[in-house]
C-alpha cells in the first residue's frame, strides 16, 4: 500500500508533486523513532559483534531518514515558501538532536569497537573496513567519550549551530528577495545586454509595473556590473550586493552580525569540549590536510606565486580605466566593467558575444557527449515528479544498458530559490533487500531562463559552472561501491570532494568539446574557430586576481577558525579584523568601507566549508594534475576516462582520496599543472 504521507514512500523516487509542508513533521518524527529503535536494538545486543549484528540492522532506517530529510532540505533551498521554511525549521532541531544522540551513544560506540577488534574485521573489504573506522572516528568527534554533562552541553551546542546556520541562509535569501531597483528610463540601462533587459522588463510586468526591475540575483547582477555604462547604477548595485544581511542592509531583522558572532563562539566551544585547541583542528580530523599550519603554508605558498600576477592584472585594469574610460577614481564597482572593456579591446572578445553561441539544449548535449565518450555511459531524458515545471530529469545507463543512476536538473534562478550552484544526493547507492538501490542526485544552478520564445542561453562562465556541478554529480552517480556510508560522495574527505567537479571544468576549454555544443542564437552557426582562439587567449585574463581572491577567502576562513578568539583574548578583536589582516597580507583590490562580504559567506557560515574553504584550491591541484594525464593521452580518451572512473569516481569514500589519486595518476600530486592552467608560468 502506498503511504498517504509521500515522505514515507521509499519504493521509488520522491513524490515531489505531492509533498506539502504538513507532511514534514509527522514523517520526520516517525522516521526518527524508527532509527532510534534500530540503534537501540543494536546497542542492546550482547551477541558477537559482526557486520550483520552491528552495521546492517540500522542501514534501512538511516537511509530512509536521510532520503526524507534530504528531500525536505532540498525543497527548503529551491522552493522556500513560508510554510516549507517553518516546517523545515521545526524539524531541524529534532534531526540535529538525533544525530548528536547517536554520535554520543556509548553502547553503540562499544559495539563498533568490538567489531573493529573482532576476528571478522580482518576479512572485511576496503569499503566495510572504512565504514567501521569512520564510525569510530565520528563517535569520538561526536562526544561518545565525554562525561554526561559535557555530552549534554555538546548536543546543545550542535543543535544551536544547526539552527543558526539555517537562520544565516534565511537572512541572505530574504535580503536578496527584498531588494529591487526599478528603472523607468531605458537609457539608464545603456550597455546592458538585451536579454537581461528583457528579463528585467518581464519581472516588472509580473508585478503590474512598467519599466524594468533589477535584482541582486546573479543573472541580473553580474551583467549589470559588467556592461552597464551608468556608473551610478553599478555603484548602487554593488553596495546592495555587498551589504546583504548586514547592519547596512534592508532590515535589522536580517542582519547576520550577531549570528556570525554566535556561530564562531559555539564552534570554539565545540572544539574545546572535544579536546581541540580550535575549530580548525576539529574540522581537519576527517580531511586530507593534517593541521591548520599545513593549510596556511599551502595557501601562502600559492599566494607568493600568484600575487605578482594579481598585482600586474590590477595595475593594468586601473591604468586602462583611467586612460581609456576616463574613470580616475577607480572603485570596486568599476572593476567588472573595466575588465570587460579591456578584454574586448585586447582579445576582440566578450562574454556576452560568446553567450549567443550557447543555447541550453546544445550545451546539455555537449556535456552529455563528453561524459558518454570518456566514461562509456549514455544519458537519457526521463520523467519524474518534480518541485517546479522547469526541472528536468535524466537517467544514466552503462554499456550493457543497465541503469547506473538518475538526476534532477534545476537550472534557472527564481524567487524563493537560494542563490549559487550545488549538487546534493537524493538517494545513495546501496544493497537493499537483495536489490541494488541506484544513486540519485540533485543538480541545481541559478542561470537566466528562457525569455518569451527564446531558449535560455548561457555565458561560458555558466557553462563552466554546469560542468562543475555535473562533475560532483558523476562522483555520486558513477560509484560502484554498494556499502552505505562510503558510496558516492559519502565518506570522501572534504578537501577532495572538489576534484571531480573542477576536473570537469577543463572540458569547457577544449575545441573538440565546444565545437559540438554551440549554435548562434540568430543564425544557428557553430562557434567560429577564430572566436574560440580569442576566447582561449583570454582564458587567463585576470586569473591572478581571481586566484588571489580565492586565497583571500580561504585564508580568512582558516585564520578565523584557528587564531580568532571569540572572547577577545586573541590578536584579532573581531572577525572583521581577521578579514582586514588577510586583505593586507594578500589582497590587491581595495574594498569599500561598506563591504560586508562575510555576512553573505554561506559556504563558511551555513554550508559545510567552515575551516574548509581551502578545499577548492587543495582539490584544484589534484584536478589540474589529473586532467594533465588526459592532455598527454587525449582529452576524450575512453581508456584514461575508464581509469579515472575506476580509480577515483567509482571508489567513493571506500579508501583515502590520496590513494585513489595516486592509483589513477601513478604518482603523488604536483603543483605544476595548476600554475600552467592559470597562466602563472613566466614566459
Amino acid at each position: 500500500m502506498t503511504p498517504a504521507n509521500p515522505l514515507l514512500d521509499f519504493t521509488g523516487l520522491p513524490r515531489f508533486s505531492e509533498i506539502r509542508a504538513e507532511h514534514v513533521l509527522p514523517a520526520i518524527d516517525a522516521l526518527l523513532a524508527d532509527a532510534r529503535a534500530a540503534v537501540d536494538r543494536v546497542a542492546r545486543d550482547t551477541g558477537p559483534a559482526t557486520w550483520q549484528t552491528v552495521v546492517a540492522p540500522t542501514e534501512a532506517a538511516f537511509d530512509h531518514l536521510d532520503r526524507a530529510w534530504g528531500a525536505v532540505h532540498h525543497l527548503n533551498a529551491v522552493v522556500n515558501t513560508p510554510a516549507i521554511r517553518d516546517a523545515y525549521n521545526a524539524a531541524l532541531p529534532r534531526v540535529t538532536a538525533f544525530h548528536a544522540d547517536i554520535a554520543q551513544d556509548r553502547r553503540s560506540f562499544e559495539r563498533f569497537r568490538a567489531l573493529a577488534d573482532g576476528a571478522s574485521f580482518a576479512s572485511f573489504d576496503d569499503a566495510r573496513r572504512k565504514v567501521v573506522t569512520n564510525a569510530l572516528r565520528d563517535f569520538r568527534l561526536g562526544g561518545a567519550e565525554l562525561p554526561d554533562a559535557e555530552q549534554a552541553r555538546l548536543k546543545a551546542v550542535q543543535e544551536e549551530l544547526a539552527t543558526l546556520s539555517a537562520t544565516f541562509d534565511d537572512n541572505v535569501l530574504d535580503s536578496e528577495n527584498a531588494w529591487a531597483h526599478y528603472v523607468d528610463d531605458l537609457r539608464e540601462l545603456a550597455g546592458v545586454p538585451a536579454d537581461v533587459i528583457a528579463t528585467a522588463r518581464a519581472a516588472a510586468a509580473s508585478e503590474g509595473r512598467a519599466g524594468y526591475k533589477l535584482s541582486v540575483r546573479y543573472p541580473c547582477y553580474m551583467p549589470v556590473m559588467q556592461y552597464a555604462d551608468d556608473r551610478s547604477l553599478r555603484a548602487l548595485m554593488h553596495r546592495a550586493a555587498a551589504t546583504l544581511a548586514s547592519d547596512l542592509g534592508a532590515s535589522p531583522a536580517w542582519d547576520n552580525t550577531a549570528v556570525i558572532a554566535r556561530i564562531l563562539a559555539l564552534r570554539r566551544e565545540e572544539a574545546r569540549l572535544l579536546g581541540y585547541a580550535n575549530y580548525a583542528e576539529l574540522s581537519l580530523v576527517p580531511k586530507m590536510a593534517q593541521t591548520p599550519a599545513d593549510v596556511l603554508d599551502f595557501l601562502r605558498d600559492l599566494g607568493r606565486r600568484a600575487r605578482p600576477f594579481a598585482e600586474r592584472d590590477y595595475a593594468e585594469l586601473v591604468a586602462y580605466a583611467q586612460d581609456e574610460l576616463r574613470i580616475h577614481d577607480v572603485a570596486a564597482w568599476d572593476l567588472y566593467y573595466a575588465a570587460e572593456k579591456l578584454k574586448a579591446k585586447r582579445f576582440s572578445y566578450s562574454e556576452q558575444e560568446l553567450r549567443q553561441y550557447f543555447p541550453e539544449d546544445r550545451v546539455l548535449a555537449g556535456l552529455f557527449r563528453v561524459v558518454e565518450t570518456i566514461y562509456g555511459v549514455s544519458v537519457r531524458p526521463a520523467t519524474a515528479a518534480t518541485w517546479h515545471p522547469d526541472v528536468r530529469f535524466y537517467e544514466i545507463f552503462d554499456a550493457s544498458n543497465a541503469l547506473v543512476g538518475q538526476f534532477y536538473l534545476d537550472l534557472y534562478a527564481r524567487e524563493g530559490k537560494q542563490s549559487g550552484a550545488w549538487m546534493d544526493d537524493a538517494i545513495n547507492r546501496r544493497h537493499a533487500h537483495d536489490k541494488l538501490q541506484h544513486p540519485v542526485a540533485y543538480l541545481t544552478c541559478n542561470f537566466s531562463g528562457p525569455v518569451g520564445d527564446r531558449p535560455a542561453h548561457f555565458t561560458h562562465r555558466e557553462v563552466t559552472t554546469l560542468f562543475h556541478e555535473f562533475g560532483h554529480g558523476l562522483h555520486q552517480l558513477l560509484t560502484r561501491v554498494d556499502v552505505a556510508g562510503v558510496s558516492g560522495l559519502q565518506g570522501v574527505e572534504w578537501d577532495a570532494v572538489e576534484l571531480p567537479s573542477q576536473f570537469m571544468e577543463n572540458y569547457c576549454w577544449e575545441w573538440d568539446v565546444l565545437s559540438h555544443m554551440t549554435a548562434h542564437a540568430d543564425t544557428g552557426a557553430p562557434l567560429p574557430r577564430a572566436l574560440f582562439e580569442r576566447m582561449l587567449a583570454a582564458r587567463n585574463f585576470g586569473s591572478g586576481m581571481a586566484m588571489v581572491r580565492q586565497l583571500e577567502l580561504a585564508l580568512f576562513d582558516m585564520l578565523l577558525h584557528s587564531e580568532y578568539e571569540p572572547d577577545g583574548s586573541g590578536r584579532f578583536a573581531t572577525p572583521q579584523a581577521v578579514l582586514d589582516a588577510v586583505r593586507r597580507e594578500i589582497a590587491v583590490v581595495p574594498r569599500p568601507a561598506y563591504d560586508r562580504f562575510m555576512h553573505g559567506f554561506g559556504h563558511v557560515f551555513a554550508g559545510g566549508y567552515a575551516a574548509g574553504y581551502y578545499s577548492y584550491k587543495w582539490a584544484e591541484v589534484l584536478s589540474a594534475d589529473a586532467f594533465s594525464l588526459f592532455e598527454e593521452r587525449g582529452v576524450m580518451s575512453p581508456e584514461i576516462g575508464a581509469r579515472f572512473r575506476d580509480e577515483v569516481l567509482a571508489r567513493g569514500g571506500s579508501r583515502p582520496a590520496l590513494e585513489s589519486f595516486v592509483a589513477f595518476r601513478g604518482r603523488p600530486p604536483q603543483l605544476d599543472a595548476l600554475l600552467r592552467h592559470n597562466g602563472m608560468v613566466e614566459t
